[in-house]
């Protein structure tokens, strides 16, 4: 692609004020690189990931309000992780993760543990603690 056809068409990454980086060809046949800030078919791919993505955390935040899953698992979901990707910030194995962001067990937890799961949420432990779903 020319610098020049670089498509700035819009859409969620002009909503979310970014823009991605594509490598393109100056007038030399050099590669360097230009801003986008999205064509059609990203756009649509980004706006089906984003409500696939909402789904999926109002989902975490109603079995919270039901109280069948913990808010463990609603943050893990609000902060775009998996398992995994939380065992890693935690420092645990990722079925202890599991097992913790069961509500039961949830509710044992030291304050040491949900320090760790907060700071990983980039929140106070307290709203861990107390969030309920609403």
């Amino acid at each position: 692609m020319k610098k020049g056809e670089v498509p700035q068409e819009g859409g969620y990454l002009e909503k979310a004020r970014m823009t991605e980086v594509l490598y393109v060809t100056d007038e030399n046949d050099r590669y360097t690189t230009e801003k986008s800030s999205g064509w059609d078919a990203k756009n649509s791919a980004l706006d089906e990931s984003m409500a696939l993505i909402e789904e999926r955390v109002q989902a975490a935040k109603t079995q919270v309000k039901n109280g069948t899953a913990s808010p463990i698992h609603y943050f893990m979901e609000m902060n775009k992780m998996d398992w995994n990707v939380l065992a890693a910030y935690v420092g645990k194995w990722a079925w202890f993760v599991k097992a913790d962001a069961k509500p039961k067990n949830f509710a044992r937890l030291s304050d040491k543990n949900l320090q760790k799961y907060a700071d990983a949420f980039g929140i106070p432990a307290d709203e861990l603690k107390n969030f309920d779903g609403n």
